[in-house]
């Protein structure tokens, strides 16, 4: 069902007819798949491969993480890019519903841009109930680096290790990754500039979403892994939320189809 929505959608992205002079090929959805499916199995190796732990090793040291009150890191890059992820989601909302009020030409229509933005909004919920729900603890609470607790993976769900938890996966990545849910019907656009626009958007998205995870890392807040967990996960909301839009815009569809049938005079 899924690819099926994403290739419905293929032909007219956002429902706009592509510029005259555009190339109106339509690409092939089956790569956004294929990229999630390979993102999972290195994922699942990387938490296999202990790395995690090894990686902490060598930032941390027995008494703690030397940069974790850094002030680039902790009032800039932390609390001042929550901030700033934060005015801009707000920003968006009002451009959303205010502005413009009908359909445009590069932004669809209100009820598109509402379904987008909505999709940034669950992928924010789903890390943080995750989040929320975990009972892994960030670095700096291991005994090892100063805290209290062990290390206990976050595929181990029925041990705490005795810390706090709440820590997997990464809250702040999410600040970036969450925006991934307004590029999928860029990404498969018919107009070959689209593409190239919403490719680059996509990668200044990616790697400000990492470098936010590489704060926290050297921080002591985050694993490695907390970060490319929060990636994986907010690329696939976004994809299934997009599918789950072109699935209920085909449904409703075919419905004014049959009852303008229903009304044709036999």
């Amino acid at each position: 069902m899924m690819h099926h929505s994403v290739a419905a959608f293929v032909n007219n992205p956002l429902h706009i007819p592509p510029p005259p002079t555009s190339t109106a090929t339509p690409t092939n959805g089956a790569w956004v798949w294929r990229v999630t499916l390979v993102g999972l199995v290195c994922l699942l190796l990387w938490d296999a491969s202990g790395l995690d732990l090894l990686v902490m090793q060598h930032i941390g040291t027995p008494s703690g993480f030397a940069l974790t009150n850094n002030y680039w890191l902790s009032h800039v890059l932390h609390t001042g890019a929550r901030n700033a992820s934060v005015v801009l989601f707000l920003l968006l909302w009002v451009l959303a519903l205010a502005w413009p009020r009908g359909q445009h030409p590069q932004l669809g229509a209100r009820g598109q841009r509402v379904w987008l933005l909505t999709g940034v909004t669950l992928s924010l919920l789903l890390i943080s109930g995750l989040k929320a729900a975990s009972a892994t603890s960030c670095p700096w609470d291991l005994a090892e680096f100063g805290g209290v607790t062990q290390y206990v993976s976050h595929w181990d769900w029925a041990q705490t290790g005795g810390g706090p938890g709440r820590c997997f996966p990464g809250g702040h990545a999410s600040s970036a990754f969450a925006y991934l849910a307004l590029l999928p019907p860029l990404l498969l656009a018919s107009n070959s500039r689209t593409r190239q626009q919403a490719g680059i958007t996509l990668w200044s998205v990616v790697v400000a979403g990492l470098l936010l995870g590489l704060v926290q890392t050297l921080r002591g807040a985050h694993f490695p892994s907390h970060t490319l967990w929060t990636a994986w996960l907010c690329w696939t909301a976004a994809w299934l939320w997009f599918a789950l839009g072109q699935w209920f815009g085909a449904q409703r569809q075919a419905r004014q189809q049959r009852q303008q049938r229903q009304t044709l005079p036999t």
